[in-house]
């Protein structure tokens, strides 16, 4: 089977089934060998399908009689399947995407209601101005998402501003109300279209093993156009489509790994160096630790940390494919850890988290977390950064980073750390250079908003341990 629309229907089957949406994708993909096309579109309508459901299910609410949640699942996954191609697709043409998705409703046990199918996504088409019979140029120019011409847009949006900008962007009305007190309407909104374009990817040079103008070079040799990043010495960043990453060159010699540019601030603010001990207290897969070890130049002691055995099995690959040597495994939970006690110049806690600054790489997290589990994930940090403050060395450092935009996973977890241990100061960036410097809040913290900085959303902070603690 290589028709990417079925394969797409399979994938989501699975979605809805509690699946993850790049578990079902990667599932569907190793069965299959399809041309770089078909797996692009395959991808596009995967993720697209799961990052829209929520603005998908409104207009099924809005043109059926029955609304989204009583429609049979396979059939709601259908439809998601021709609305996406309609709204989020403009090249696409109308004609190609309403009789596709009419044939994955006939091939796939619903061969009843195929007029209904046809019916509700014309319906959709004649809202928005298409014609029968016109071009799809026509189309293209109604239905691009940011169409100059919102009022053909048939999807009706309600005045209040957290639903409407959690309708036409398809976010949960809390995760906006969550940035909305952060950042205003306007600033808001430009997150949320952030969230929806595909990911960029980032790659992380090994200045152990090779230079950023020797791999910009080898890149570009097989046709990969990179740029740099700002404020980032090791970063280079993908422009268009690699294939897969494996086969670049430079992946098995250890020239680089695959690295988001946020990511990549925080080794910088812990800043190691050479003959250090350092403490990863959360490190599994391992991007950070290994990053740490390149800024040590290999020298001095890292203990890699992490409660999952399969997550480590992947840190000791990278570690070993970019040829470093000064990272140990620890298998266990760092909150139970009493050993590394007053032991580490540096520890890091890149602490688990809600996620909600990389939403664009995970297309079901919006839909994942709530504001329970973020109460949930928030104790867990506190219980984490109070204990694994114990690991540094009086006058040492730790930082503590996430990659989410909720304060109470950030600040609120800082300022209470802060209040119970009179030990610990934030770090200012006058006492030290760094990268993540461009970054810097009011407070002290660093925080990358993804909208502004382009970049993955992320938060972090630098403490120092005073001489007189015990």
């Amino acid at each position: 089977m290589t028709n990417p629309r079925q394969l797409a229907f399979i994938a989501l089957r699975d979605v809805h089934k509690g699946a993850y949406a790049d578990v079902a994708l990667d599932r569907v993909l190793q069965k299959v060998s399809l041309a770089d096309n078909d797996r692009r579109l395959l991808t596009e309508l995967v993720y697209g399908s799961v990052r829209r459901q929520r603005t998908l299910d409104t207009l099924i609410d809005q043109l059926a009689k029955k609304k989204s949640h009583q429609q049979p699942q396979d059939l709601r996954t259908i439809l998601h399947l021709g609305f996406y191609q309609l709204r989020y697709q403009e090249r696409i043409p109308a004609s190609a995407a309403v009789n596709t998705t009419v044939q994955l409703a006939k091939e796939n046990g619903f061969s009843g209601l195929t007029g209904f199918v046809n019916g509700l996504l014309r319906q959709y088409l004649r809202k928005a101005g298409v014609e029968e019979g016109r071009g799809t140029e026509e189309k293209d120019s109604l239905l691009l998402p940011h169409s100059p011409l919102p009022h053909f847009d048939p999807l009706q949006l309600p005045e209040n501003p957290v639903e409407r900008l959690g309708i036409l962007h398809s976010f949960p009305d809390w995760i906006i109300q969550v940035w909305l007190e952060q950042l205003g309407l306007a600033e808001t909104e430009q997150l949320c279209e952030w969230m929806n374009q595909s990911p960029t990817i980032d790659l992380r040079i090994n200045p152990l093993r090779t230079s950023i103008e020797e791999v910009e070079a080898a890149l570009q040799s097989v046709g990969i156009l990179v740029r740099r990043i700002p404020d980032l010495p090791q970063a280079l960043r993908l422009i268009g489509s690699a294939g897969a990453i494996q086969k670049l060159p430079g992946f098995k010699e250890g020239w680089w790994t695959v690295q988001d540019g946020s990511a990549q601030l925080v080794s910088h603010l812990l800043d190691p160096q050479p003959g250090e001990v350092v403490i990863d207290v959360c490190a599994a897969p391992g991007g950070k630790t290994t990053h740490i070890a390149e800024l040590m130049a290999d020298k001095g002691k890292i203990w890699a940390c992490d409660r999952t055995p399969s997550r480590l099995r992947k840190l000791q690959e990278n570690s070993q494919r970019l040829n470093l040597q000064s990272i140990q495994i620890y298998t266990g939970d760092s909150r139970h850890f009493n050993e590394f006690q007053n032991t580490a110049d540096r520890v890091l806690l890149d602490a688990p988290c809600s996620g909600l600054g990389t939403m664009h790489r995970h297309a079901d997290a919006r839909w994942r977390q709530t504001p329970e589990s973020v109460r949930e994930l928030s104790v867990l940090q506190k219980e984490l950064i109070t204990h694994t403050s114990t690991f540094v060395k009086p006058g040492g450092v730790l930082v503590y980073a996430t990659c989410t935009l909720h304060p109470a996973e950030n600040e609120e977890v800082i300022s209470t750390f802060l209040a119970e241990s009179p030990n610990w100061q934030i770090e200012s960036p006058s006492g030290f250079e760094s990268p993540a410097s461009a970054y810097i809040t009011p407070q002290g913290c660093f925080k990358v908003w993804p909208h502004r900085q382009d970049m993955d959303g992320f938060f972090m902070v630098r403490l120092r341990k005073t001489n007189n603690s015990e």
